[in-house]
Order: C-alpha cells, then sequence, then structure tokens
C-alpha cells in the first residue's frame, strides 16, 4: 500500500514523500530511516491501486548528461539550468526547470531545489547532488548517476527481454489450447455422439469434455474473465505484490536470484554514493529503501555497528549482507580506501552472474515449456482424430 507523508528534514521546509510500505508503520520507519521527522501520515486513495503506475516523464537522465555537458563546457550552473529550461518544447518538463531556477536564484541549493520535486527527482540523485556539492565535482557525480542508471536499466532490460519468448510461447499455447478445448472439441464430440459408445477410452472422455464445455461456455468464459480480473487485482495491488513477493522469496532458487539482484543494486548504489563523497553510515540509511523489509532490518544493525568503530567489512559480514567474495573485495578496499571502487566492482560481479543464470536457465526452460505446450496439443489432437483412424481402418 501507498502512503503520504508529511515530514520535516533540517532546514528544507516541509516536504511530501509518496512511500510504498506495509503498513502505517512501517512506512514511517522508512521516512525516519532517510532522515526526516514525520509530520502526518495517510493512506493513498484505494481506487489508485487499480490504475496503472504512472512514471514520471522527466528525463533525468538525459537532463544528466547535457547539465555535465554545459558545465564541462564552462557555463555556470544557472545558465546551464537556463539553457535547458529554453531549447525545452515540453511545458511540465519545463515548469520544473523553472521551479528549480526559482530556488537556486531565493539562495537555495541545487539539490534542495531539486528534492523539492520528488516526483522527478529520487532522493538517491539528491543524495549524490548534495554530496558534490561538498566536494565541488558536479559533473563528475553527473557522469557517475548516468553511468549507474545506465548499467541498472542495462541489467533489466536484459532479464526482461530474455523473459519475452517464453511468455508468448505460454501465452500463444494457453491460447491454442483453449481454442482446441471451447471451439474445435466440441464440434467433434456432435460427430462422434452419434457413434455411441463404439469409441476408445481417452476418445469418449475427450467427446464427454467437449459437450460439458459446450454447454456451460457462457459460465466458463465468465470464470475466465474473473481469473484474469484477479491476476490484475493482484499485479496492480501492493498488498497482494508484498505477498507474492515473500512467496518468490521463500522459494529455493528464485528467492536466491532474487536477492543476488538487490545485493547488485545495493552495492552500486552504494559504491557510487561513497565516489561522490557520502559517507557510510549516510550513504546506508539512504540506499535502505532498496532492500526487502527484512533485509532493511539487518542494514540497520550493520549502521549501527559501524558507527560503534567497527570495518565496514566486518559489520557486513556479522549481518549476512555480503558473500565470500565481496567480503575479500571490501577488505582490499578498506586498505586500500577505495570502498566505492570495490562496492562497484562487486555489484558487477553479482550482476553478470545473473545474467548467466538467466541465459542458463532461459535456455533449458524454454524447450521444457516448448515440448509440454506441444505435449498438450498434440494430445488433444490425436484423441479427437484416434476414432477417425481406427474408422477408416474398420473401412479397409
Amino acid at each position: 500500500m501507498q502512503y503520504v507523508i508529511k515530514a520535516l528534514r533540517g532546514n528544507e521546509g516541509l516536504t511530501e514523500l509518496l512511500l510504498e510500505a506495509a503498513d502505517a508503520a512501517d512506512a514511517e520507519v522508512q521516512a525516519i530511516l532517510q532522515g526526516y521527522s514525520v509530520v502526518a501520515i495517510k493512506a493513498r486513495k484505494q481506487w489508485a491501486a487499480f490504475l496503472p503506475r504512472k512514471k514520471s516523464g522527466f528525463p533525468l537522465v538525459l537532463f544528466s548528461q547535457e547539465l555535465g555537458a554545459l558545465l564541462n563546457a564552462g557555463l555556470p550552473l544557472l545558465g546551464s539550468l537556463e539553457t535547458l529550461a529554453e531549447k525545452e518544447e515540453q511545458p511540465e518538463i519545463r515548469k520544473v526547470l523553472t521551479q528549480v531556477i526559482s530556488l537556486l536564484y531565493e539562495g537555495h541549493t541545487l539539490s534542495y531545489a531539486l528534492e523539492q520535486s520528488p516526483r522527478d527527482f529520487p532522493a538517491l540523485y539528491v543524495a549524490t547532488v548534495r554530496a558534490s556539492e561538498k566536494t565541488g565535482s558536479l559533473t563528475e557525480v553527473l557522469s557517475r548517476y548516468v553511468k549507474y542508471q545506465t548499467q541498472v536499466e542495462l541489467v533489466k532490460r536484459k532479464i526482461v527481454h530474455s523473459s519475452i519468448y517464453p511468455v508468448i510461447l505460454a501465452v500463444a499455447g494457453a491460447l491454442v489450447v483453449l481454442f482446441l478445448m471451447l471451439v474445435v472439441v466440441p464440434r467433434f464430440s456432435h460427430i462422434y455422439e452419434d457413434l455411441g459408445s463404439d469409441l476408445p477410452l481417452m476418445s469418449r472422455l475427450m467427446m464427454h469434455s467437449g459437450l460439458f464445455l459446450e454447454a456451460h461456455l457462457p459460465f466458463i468464459l465468465a470464470l475466465l474473465v474473473m481469473a484474469a480480473a484477479v491476476i490484475y487485482y493482484a499485479v496492480t495491488n501492493p498488498a497482494s505484490r508484498a505477498w507474492l513477493e515473500q512467496k518468490l522469496w521463500s522459494l529455493p532458487v528464485i528467492g536466491k536470484r532474487l536477492h543476488l539482484y538487490q545485493m547488485a543494486r545495493f552495492y552500486r548504489s552504494l559504491g557510487m554514493l561513497l565516489q561522490g563523497g557520502m559517507t557510510i553510515v549516510d550513504a546506508l540509511r539512504l540506499v535502505s529503501g532498496l532492500l526487502q523489509v527484512s533485509m532493511r532490518e539487518r542494514l540497520e544493525r550493520t549502521a549501527t555497528s559501524i558507527r560503534e568503530g567497527h570495518a565496514i567489512s566486518h559489520a557486513m559480514e556479522k549481518h549476512g549482507l555480503i558473500t565470500p567474495l565481496a567480503l575479500r573485495l571490501l577488505r582490499v578496499g578498506e586498505q586500500t580506501g577505495r570502498m566505492g571502487e570495490m562496492m562497484e566492482r562487486i555489484a558487477a560481479f553479482y550482476e553478470d552472474d545473473m545474467e548467466r543464470w538467466t541465459d542458463k536457465f532461459i535456455r533449458m526452460f524454454e524447450p521444457l515449456l516448448m515440448a509440454c505446450v506441444g505435449l498438450v496439443i498434440g494430445t488433444i489432437v490425436v484423441l479427437m482424430y484416434f476414432p477417425i483412424f481406427e474408422l477408416a481402418g474398420s473401412i479397409e
């Protein structure tokens, strides 16, 4: 479920957040972990859960690329933003840029100005900009965020593209089976009904099934529509999605891969923030929203251990947020002072492992799925035509 939270942080004024959480208490904990003092919480209207989520139309990656190019060319920050606003043709995007420019003219920092539009500038992006304001490396931070976002989208795209063909195959197979059972089999059943009981057992069962489906066709179609509506509701409702994700996490193989995918995003985000100049404790607090609820508790204990003076590698190993290979790389990072770089290497290793497993799984799953679909369709066709073959043999 989504919750609208009004909160304060430092001297930034009243801010409105939109968080997805299991309940109001979980939403409050997420806001507190991001450094906010919660003023009010209310659940988003339930009817909005039935609608598809509307993604922000603000082209954040393109904006970062263009802003970085203008800053590298020697333009000041305000001049660069004004240039981007002047050339922008879409009024919604120009409105966002105009608001940012107005806040900068009022004397606010860029991170504060971006934070006033949370739907267009996510908290991770604002945090990287805020860290760059302390180090004076805004162009480097922008290019690093573009690289980070490109890599994350690349991993998602590979997983989605690998899943397209099996999904199309499964849907096409299901539609063919439905067509055979609801249209073709009932027609053959009327033909075989005149032959009486002189049919093979499986063909008689197929005949009776066809007559049953034809007699109850409106009811069966209503059941299919209801099933589609239930599936749509389960996919769009946050509570049911959370329940489904919990079940997937409990599966031995799938749960391990989901954990690996989350850890890859976690370490890549953490590495980007550390390279941008943010402290490890602040970075851990900011990336907690990328992890599952049960893992956030472990992350909070990890941050507490680090504040108490323990090494990062020791704290993460103690609370189960690391693998043996990642532990070695973190220890190297602690010795060389290149923690951000090592965390990005860990993320790259996790992403490569995830990509290899996905390719291997798809290569094994596709032929099995094709065999299952072919077996089901072939069995239905053989059962329909088998009496005809027997009749032709008897005539001969």
